[in-house]
């Protein structure tokens, strides 16, 4: 089992949890604490500027990121040129930073859609929960690609992933 930050989660059809139904989660940090993730491919039903404070910015998409903090914004990103403060995770992909910087740039056309991810709410484990809930069979765990955390195309990604994986 080789959980770390930069790897991916497929759920499997076992885990009856309905939080977790074909969601492929982007884990963000992994350590003593525990393990911090967002689902990549399930939608928010609303868009970023249909929250109150972003009236005035375009229409981004806004990905459900999980269960907890329903009332928070989160995001990656891969344009630490363009957003200070992120923490790096692997290869080019940058959690947080600086949110009024990021919005700033979203507002002025110069991050374009696909260098960044925003989601309401994450996933969380504490320490040894994970690792317990992989070793039972509820979740895949996979190397990823900064391409494809970013994809704005990513409903379809679980099947795909899933498909490609169990049919070896």
């Amino acid at each position: 089992m080789n959980i770390s930050p930069g790897k991916i989660l497929i759920s499997s059809p076992s885990l009856t949890d309905p939080n977790f139904e074909k969601v492929v989660i982007y884990i963000a940090e992994y350590n003593k604490k525990g393990t911090l993730g967002y689902v990549i491919n399930t939608l928010f039903p609303r868009a970023f500027n249909e929250l109150i404070l972003y009236t005035h910015s375009p229409p981004l998409i806004l990905y459900d990121g999980g269960p907890m903090e329903k009332e928070s914004l989160f995001f990656l990103h891969c344009r630490p040129d363009l957003i200070a403060g992120g923490i790096h995770i692997i290869d080019s992909i940058y959690l947080g930073g600086d949110f009024k910087q990021a919005v700033k740039n979203i507002n002025e056309h110069t991050i374009p859609e696909n260098d960044i991810k925003l989601f309401i709410g994450y996933c969380g484990w504490n320490y040894g929960q994970l690792e317990e809930e992989v070793a039972e069979g509820c979740w895949l765990v996979f190397n990823t690609t900064a391409e494809m955390v970013f994809n704005p195309s990513t409903q379809n990604i679980w099947k795909q992933l899933y498909d490609d994986n169990t049919n070896l």
